[in-house]
């Protein structure tokens, strides 16, 4: 869904656009009067007090401030200095009000998210926030109001110029708290996979048999790493708790497809797009300081400019009215930091995507469609109105209708369109399907994130961990007194029947949620006797824990690795080491395919010699490296010479981890029915698949990357291009060349450590990937590493625009400044702001 999503956000632009805003010229001062002042001195209405803001040379501001209303007020300002272009395009997408900005073909998008209601939930959000939270956001919008007063449109981002011409009478309105509460949000659909899931898997309930299915989703690998192996909680399960677990799956007019449905295990959802993240820490007795060591690198969607903004808040003197003293990654939009350090604990995230959304089957009363069936009775749906403004003038007026599960998504999801047409699913006659999700019931997770920021130990950072309801993150800490530890939060939905890998029925009570899994019985571990904890998105727990958190795991080969560079490093580990195992590109699919493909017989003497290439190779998908470029494109045509004859090309395989998996255990079936083409004469078996596949990856290089083997490059194939996300995808080369940059030669791949995923049914480009690296050194903050591509400024040409684009992909790194001395010392530029 989030790929529809993207497509939906691109712009449609025309020539005339292109050639009115080159006919502007768009010159050297329009470019750069939208780049922020850095230098001196600024007076600003609302301030209390004196603000100091010294910036690195990477562009890295560090807020220094009497009082907490000073410090969230400046970073408010600050973030509107660097990024408001993104601010402002972000809230539109939280608030499903994009049609303001870029017209009628973002009205469909505004549909569907307005059906969500996200500015609803965040609405109740707020009023339930308490006093101190509520002062935080409101001097946040006021620095945001600050920065944006008496500014022109151009003055504040380049892009208002060329929307301009799109959209001439579109002004940026000013900065609301509950602008900044969407963006958790957002955040969630993001990272959540589960009601697409269900989607796809009733629809691949008509193409794929109970036994191909069993026999392509396969059960997380019994040797790949737990996070939780054996929770600190363990013993004070309470049972009791889990409602109906041996109850029925399914109704009985979904029983046809409950077989085939029970075993799709995540072909379609995380593992398709490959949204995941690495982290790990360290304790002392594994480290060469004698204190821990945190790493996190978070794998999101490629984008210009980064997602994150790194940032460094401190009291001048902390104090329980001032108690921040913090540094790390935020959000453009939020205050706070969400990932990083303060003076006392670190703290790292990855997405569990725990299972937290079902779809319910509402029969529908066909002489009224907004009434619907509960045990028996018709029941009055509650109609929302909403208003949908479109640039230009225009508006349009949309009913969204709720049943007591949620909103009717198929009144606005195009998945969901004709849905009894593409599923073998007994529908009723008159049916509609509807969303419950955690992510639309109002939460506490802003709250989490910002309090994080202020914790001093381990059971300050459970308590505040316990508010954390969505999206469901593995949470790792570690602290300056040597603790290490673990802690899953989020709502975890109890069902009275069925597992959620489907839509049920939602016209009895039999599917309902009946609450959620009580915070002391999530998962959590406290300084494991293992000396280390590791989190990839894969298992959290084993079999033996009493609770269904998810079905449908990462298959655990980043977790893998991991483990595998910390116990097999004999000697104390640095943070020297850490960069190394962040950048670590060991394929672990190639190593075990590759000794396989090297016994089958070739034929052809060209083929042998080219084959040649892997005698020797460690398997590291290094960017100037002939052998995997050769085994990316084997894997690609591999992978479409086995399962595209059986696969609906909707459902290609993207080659994930949930593949490595797959194929690693038909390769042990050489005569499995999967390696015959079912569109051919003869009867295929493996050796005949592997020769096919190689045979067509050469003589795909040689048209692509020249006849001579020795000279091809991986990094040649898998490029990075960054993107901006509204307008670097217009369709217009003049346009996109302004906020575009690349292609850059990327090492890495799927599955990888070093994360740079590409989507083997389209081409060998990087789609997502480490969204910034950050390593923290709990024996002297000092140390600490960081880096975040393309680099910290919003502005289009700004020295801070790209930069960091060469540091991250060679995995380097600056330091994350932290004491006063040290930031003032490095610093490039120096702004005071005082009260006007």
């Amino acid at each position: 869904m989030k790929n529809k999503l993207i497509k939906a956000l691109k712009i449609v632009g025309t020539g005339v656009l292109a050639v009115t805003a080159i006919a502007g010229g768009l010159a050297f001062y329009t470019v750069r009067k939208s780049w922020p002042q850095e230098t001196g001195t600024i007076k600003i209405s609302g301030l209390k007090d004196k603000v100091e803001v010294f910036r690195d040379k990477w562009g890295v501001p560090h807020i220094y401030a009497s009082n907490q209303h000073d410090l969230f007020m400046t970073q408010g300002y600050i973030h509107a200095q660097d990024r408001f272009w993104q601010m402002d395009f972000w809230r539109h997408i939280g608030s499903g009000r994009l049609a303001e900005m870029f017209g009628k073909s973002q009205l469909d998008t505004d549909k569907f998210l307005r059906t969500l209601g996200w500015a609803r939930v965040a609405q109740q959000e707020l009023a339930q926030l308490d006093p101190n939270t509520k002062a935080i956001l409101q001097a946040y919008a006021d620095g945001v109001n600050a920065y944006l007063k008496d500014r022109q449109d151009g003055a504040i981002s380049l892009e208002y110029t060329i929307l301009k011409q799109l959209n001439p009478k579109y002004q940026p309105e000013p900065w609301q708290p509950l602008h900044s509460l969407t963006w958790v949000k957002v955040m969630a659909l993001d990272l959540s996979t589960s009601f697409d899931n269900e989607i796809q898997n009733a629809i691949f309930s008509k193409s794929l048999t109970s036994s191909q299915l069993n026999d392509l989703f396969l059960p997380y690998p019994k040797k790949h790493p737990l996070i939780v192996p054996n929770p600190n909680n363990a013993n004070s399960f309470d049972k009791t708790a889990l409602v109906n677990p041996d109850a029925p799956a399914v109704d009985s007019a979904l029983q046809p497809i409950a077989k085939q449905l029970n075993t799709l295990n995540g072909l379609l959802g995380k593992t398709r797009n490959g949204i995941g993240s690495n982290s790990w820490v360290i304790s002392g007795k594994r480290s060469a300081t004698g204190k821990p060591i945190l790493a996190n690198d978070p794998h999101l969607g490629i984008q210009m400019p980064s997602i994150w903004y790194q940032v460094g808040l401190h009291c001048t003197a902390k104090t329980s009215d001032c108690p921040y003293k913090v540094n790390g990654f935020s959000f453009a939009g939020m205050p706070g930091v969400v990932i990083g350090h303060n003076d006392r604990i670190a703290w790292g995230f990855t997405n569990v995507d725990p299972d937290v959304a079902d779809l319910y089957i509402e029969k529908i009363n066909p002489n009224n469609p907004n009434q619907y069936e509960v045990n028996g009775k018709w029941v009055d749906m509650k109609l929302v109105k909403e208003n949908i403004q479109i640039a230009g003038g225009d508006s349009l007026s949309l009913t969204v209708r709720y049943t007591r599960h949620g909103p009717i998504l198929s009144d606005t999801y195009k998945d969901l369109e004709n849905f009894n047409q593409k599923t073998s699913i007994n529908l009723p006659q008159n049916y509609a399907i509807a969303l419950r999700w955690t992510a639309l019931e109002p939460g506490n997770s802003f709250r989490a994130i910002f309090n994080i920021n202020r914790v001093q130990n381990w059971n300050e950072f459970r308590n505040t961990a316990r508010e954390f309801d969505v999206p469901s993150q593995n949470l790792i800490y570690a602290d300056i007194d040597g603790n290490i530890g673990y802690q899953m939060p989020g709502k975890i939905p109890i069902r009275a029947s069925g597992n959620g890998r489907y839509p049920v029925p939602g016209w009895t009570d039999n599917y309902e949620w009946k609450g959620y899994l009580p915070f002391s019985q999530l998962p959590f571990a406290f300084n494991p006797p293992q000396g280390y904890i590791v989190t990839a998105n894969n298992a959290v727990v084993g079999q033996n824990y009493p609770y269904s958190i998810a079905q449908d795991w990462d298959y655990g080969f980043r977790a893998k690795r991991i483990v595998e560079m910390i116990e097999s490093q004999k000697a104390p580990i640095s943070v020297t080491y850490f960069q190394q195992m962040q950048g670590d590109n060991k394929n672990l699919n190639a190593e075990n395919l590759v000794p396989i493909l090297l016994k089958i017989p070739l034929n052809d003497d060209r083929l042998k010699r080219v084959r040649n290439i892997w005698v020797g190779w460690d398997f590291q998908d290094n960017m100037d490296l002939a052998a995997p470029a050769l085994f990316a494109a084997f894997w690609k045509h591999l992978l479409a010479d086995t399962f595209h004859d059986d696969l609906p090309q909707d459902y290609w395989p993207d080659g994930e981890d949930n593949w490595f998996e797959i194929v690693g255990r038909l390769v042990r079936q050489p005569n499995s029915r999967w390696w015959d083409n079912k569109t051919t004469p003869e009867i295929e078996n493996r050796d005949r698949i592997f020769q096919q596949a190689f045979t067509k990856a050469v003589d795909e290089l040689e048209r692509t990357l020249g006849k001579d083997p020795t000279k091809w490059r991986w990094g040649n194939l898998h490029t990075a291009t960054f993107r901006n996300a509204t307008l670097g995808k217009s369709g217009i080369a003049p346009i996109e060349a302004l906020f575009n940059r690349g292609p850059f030669p990327t090492s890495g791949g799927g599955s990888i450590v070093n994360a740079t995923g590409w989507d083997a049914s389209k081409s060998f480009e990087v789609v997502w990937l480490p969204s910034m690296r950050t390593i923290v050194d709990l024996s002297n903050l000092q140390n600490t590493l960081s880096i975040h591509p393309p680099g910290q400024s919003g502005h289009a040409f700004h020295p801070n625009y790209d930069n960091a684009i060469e540091l991250w992909r060679k995995t380097q790194y600056y330091p994350m400044l932290w004491e006063r001395s040290a930031v003032e010392a490095n610093s490039k530029a120096h702004l005071t702001l005082t009260p006007k």
